[in-house]
């Protein structure tokens, strides 16, 4: 029964404690709770105001050893890179059509959406739709682009995007309980590492506030956030 099995795991580990992040990273593997292969995810509160624009943390990484899970990737084009998109290994490969298709039977069966930039005024038909998803292509992560291929390869490999939510905390999944500690731990220090390089000039005082790891059914485990953020600094120097 999860229930009991979460309560056990629980009991493990202390709510208090700032664990050192190799202690965190083997908490959260040895307390999996489910028997499927869980997904590992960060969050990280940083000391910024998203509702300011210079304060609005966003980038994209890709993580030494993926994320354990391969992105369905939707490419809007037309013409030859259509072509180039599907030969990188796009799953879906459209333009006007495949737009209509999402407008009219919110049609979503992908993960990933990467546009060309002379179709971006089409695809803002569907905005609205792939906006509050997080779908919405965008050139400062590299989904607005004409080379598709490079883009598309970048995902297949594990890129992820990284976001400053309302809350000032960014999520993102960092592989799965089945990777180990050293391969979760290589990808948490390149993600972490990236996030605090993205700290705006403008955000004052402590920028990494707090950090915690939690695999899928797993409860969150604190982590020290000083000798973290230091750590995946000198791994990424």
């Amino acid at each position: 029964m999860a229930g009991k099995k979460y309560k056990e795991a629980l009991k493990k580990i202390d709510r208090e404690k700032r664990y050192t992040l190799e202690e965190a990273v083997k908490l959260v593997v040895d307390n999996k709770v489910a028997k499927f292969d869980e997904t590992v995810e960060i969050a990280v509160r940083l000391g910024v105001d998203p509702r300011q624009a210079d304060q609005n943390v966003r980038g994209t990484i890709v993580l030494p050893h993926g994320t354990g899970s391969t992105a369905r990737v939707l490419v809007v084009a037309k013409g030859e890179k259509e072509r180039e998109a599907r030969e990188a290994g796009a799953d879906f490969v459209g333009g006007e059509e495949i737009i209509k298709k999402i407008q009219e039977e919110n049609w979503l069966d992908f993960d990933r959406v990467i546009a060309t930039p002379d179709m971006m005024g089409q695809v803002g038909r569907i905005g609205k739709i792939l906006g509050p998803r997080g779908l919405m292509p965008n050139p400062k992560v590299g989904t607005v682009t004409f080379d598709v291929a490079k883009a598309v390869a970048e995902i297949k490999a594990g890129k992820v995007d990284y976001r400053v939510d309302k809350a000032g905390v960014v999520h993102a999944r960092v592989g799965k309980t089945s990777f180990g500690d050293q391969k979760l731990l290589d990808n948490v220090r390149a993600l972490l590492g990236a996030i605090v390089r993205s700290k705006p000039a403008s955000a004052k005082g402590n920028y990494v506030r707090s950090l915690a790891l939690s695999s899928t059914m797993g409860p969150g485990v604190r982590v020290d956030t000083g000798q973290a953020a230091a750590k995946a600094l000198a791994a990424a120097a």
